[in-house]
């Protein structure tokens, strides 16, 4: 079978993008009885997004997946350290499902990391032929909520490269002054914990609950925030120099953002929906609209309403 994968590169991302949509709208047509209802698994967040798809192939591991010279399909990776893995996702065309092209396309992926030794997934509970894919490619299923089901794949390690701490209850214990460098965790509880004074340079979270945390005073310069969820959160008194929001948006039904007592100079928004943006006691020396002065756009607007005061007192 001529199924191979290649990195995808930003040129790919419109392809990918149509048939990542096609895939997934097809998909959910079929397994959903109801097309108002939302199954993320189905059709994740941002699917149908070109955006979203060159996010992903700058920052995941993402492969076009080849057949017959053409892209078929796609898989994204998430990498935890260098032995946990994730399957994002993975889709191919609809034209090209049953011809295994699937399955060969994780066996490559396998190939590329030979260092994991964990993967991991999720999918659909309605999709029951994944749920069997799954599981003859050596998934075990590892819980099962009413929309979506887990899988975990462990690959058998010798003795002597097995240095994996399993079932440890290592709770209520203190680490003062310890080398962890290069540490790896999953699938580790570590609610309530606490890091204080400590070197967490170019550390890694994904796909962890950090809800209810707080981070203060923290060096968190040249990091990345991406596929996030901050709602409800603050931000007080944060550096933000050089800072970029993309593709950021609030939920259709939520509060607004509120920026109180901060300093926005040179700040830059464009194509941006800013339908209700409020702006009151703020100093607005500089800030342009479509290159237009504001301070100019305040000033022809109260020239307008004196001249319609002056008009409505000269009728009287």
């Amino acid at each position: 079978m001529n199924v191979t994968i290649e990195k995808a590169g930003i040129l790919d991302a419109e392809k990918l993008t149509e048939i990542m949509k096609r895939t997934f709208d097809i998909e959910a047509r079929r397994w959903l009885p109801i097309s108002e209802v939302v199954d993320n698994n189905l059709q994740p967040p941002g699917y149908d997004s070109i955006e979203m798809t060159k996010y992903m192939i700058e920052e995941l591991a993402y492969y076009k997946i080849r057949y017959e010279e053409g892209i078929v399909g796609g898989v994204i990776v998430t990498l935890t350290g260098k032995t946990f893995g994730r399957i994002d996702r993975i889709f191919i065309d609809p034209t090209y499902q049953g011809k295994k092209i699937g399955s060969r396309a994780m066996d490559l992926i396998e190939e590329e990391f030979p260092a994991v030794h964990t993967w991991d997934l999720e999918t659909s509970s309605s999709q029951v032929n994944n749920h069997q894919f799954y599981e003859k490619k050596g998934y075990e299923n590892t819980y099962r909520t009413r929309g979506e089901y887990g899988y975990i794949k462990r690959k058998e390690l010798s003795l002597e490269k097995d240095n994996r701490v399993r079932n440890e209850d290592l709770s209520n214990k203190q680490y003062e002054e310890c080398h962890m460098e290069e540490l790896e965790c999953y699938q580790v509880s570590l609610a309530g914990s606490s890091f204080g004074n400590s070197n967490l340079m170019n550390t890694n979270f994904n796909n962890c609950n950090l809800s209810g945390s707080k981070f203060q005073n923290l060096n968190l310069s040249r990091s990345l925030y991406a596929d996030l969820n901050f709602s409800q959160s603050r931000f007080r008194f944060v550096t933000l120099n050089g800072v970029r929001f993309t593709d950021t948006h609030l939920e259709e039904v939520g509060e607004p953002i509120s920026f109180e007592r901060c300093n926005l100079q040179g700040t830059e928004i464009r194509n941006s929906d800013l339908r209700n943006v409020k702006i009151t006691d703020s100093d607005v020396t500089g800030m342009t609209i479509d290159h237009i002065p504001v301070e100019k756009l305040l000033e022809v607007y109260y020239q307008t309403m004196e001249k319609q005061l002056n008009k409505k007192k000269y009728e009287r």
